[in-house]
């Protein structure tokens, strides 16, 4: 694994604990060789992780729309930035940069940035694996409610456990590493004949 995207806040969000694992996370991908590729701002947790990355020597690829280059203020400094003309565009092209997708704590827009790539993943589409880094407990009514999604039948066990969820780091990272994709062929039966 060469490339991971991060989704993460451009906000840095009430807990200190959100920062510490943007540093974490960042000074890990450099020290595994892994180029981080996110959405190029320098505010919030997107800032920090992509800072950290930069200071433990890793190379860094932003990708930002030019409406919000402005707004998010564009990082400058990066190993790489692309300014794209729209969100779909920025989607697209962090994907087609990565090899596996995390989710940090963050907003609507992190939400569902990983949302689609899970999809995505789901349809076949992609054969990466999708982690959320469960800083703090931060995700844990997500997991509870995707869980009921799956108890209810509305999403296979198959592509539910293909979520990959830790609040550590490393045993995220090592997760990605031993990923095997669920058969995207998996249908779930709605009882319907």
């Amino acid at each position: 694994m060469k490339s991971i995207c991060v989704y993460c806040g451009s906000n840095a969000g009430k807990d200190p604990a959100f920062i510490a694992a943007a540093d974490r996370l960042g000074e890990v991908l450099a020290l595994r060789g892994i180029q981080m590729v996110y959405g190029g701002g320098q505010v919030g947790l997107m800032g920090r992780i992509a800072d950290a990355t930069l200071a433990a020597g890793g190379r860094v690829v932003g990708v930002i729309p030019e409406f919000l280059a402005l707004k998010e203020i564009a990082h400058m400094e990066l190993s790489e930035l692309h300014v794209v003309r729209s969100m779909h565009a920025r989607k697209a092209k962090m994907v087609k940069l990565s090899q596996a997708f995390i989710a940090m704590p963050g907003g609507i827009g992190t939400m569902e940035e990983m949302f689609e790539v899970w999809t995505w993943a789901q349809l076949g589409q992609h054969r990466h694996p999708v982690g959320l880094l469960n800083v703090n407990g931060y995700f844990d009514e997500l997991v509870a409610f995707l869980d009921k999604m799956t108890d209810q039948g509305f999403l296979a066990p198959e592509h539910r456990g293909a979520l990959i969820v830790s609040d550590r780091v490393t045993t995220l990272l090592d997760a990605f590493e031993r990923y095997e994709a669920p058969d995207s062929d998996v249908r779930l039966k709605t009882g319907q004949t």
